[in-house]
């Protein structure tokens, strides 16, 4: 079986177990994090009702800062300062941390220190 294969599944394997322990909830819902090779995507889902209520993703990043190449860690620190800014105006103020399977490290970690300077309770 191919290297990254095997990483993928694994990594499915580590989100299922965390899964089991966390959820979102409308009182504390689920920061999400989903890290693709080029862009890193965030959400904030409550589980109960299957809802995503808030999202940001490097997409829109990239696009105000105009197209412009920009380090990975600064972009995943501006998706997650963009994701807690939006769950405030919504009145969001406490999550649940869901790393996804990834390691707590580089990218992710980024995200969600941004997210706790941005305002968010984890």
């Amino acid at each position: 079986m191919a290297k990254d294969k095997n990483s993928r599944k694994l990594r499915l394997v580590r989100h299922a177990r965390v899964r089991k322990k966390v959820t979102g909830t409308v009182e504390r819902p689920r920061l999400c994090v989903f890290r693709s090779l080029r862009h890193i995507y965030a959400q904030i889902i409550d589980d109960s009702e299957g809802n995503t209520l808030v999202s940001a993703s490097s997409h829109e990043t990239i696009a105000q800062a105009g197209g412009a190449a920009a380090p990975k860690i600064d972009v995943s620190v501006a998706v997650g300062k963009m994701v807690a800014e939006r769950a405030k105006s919504k009145g969001i103020t406490s999550v649940v941390f869901d790393r996804g399977g990834y390691k707590y490290h580089g990218r992710v970690k980024a995200l969600a220190e941004a997210s706790r300077e941005g305002g968010l309770q984890f």
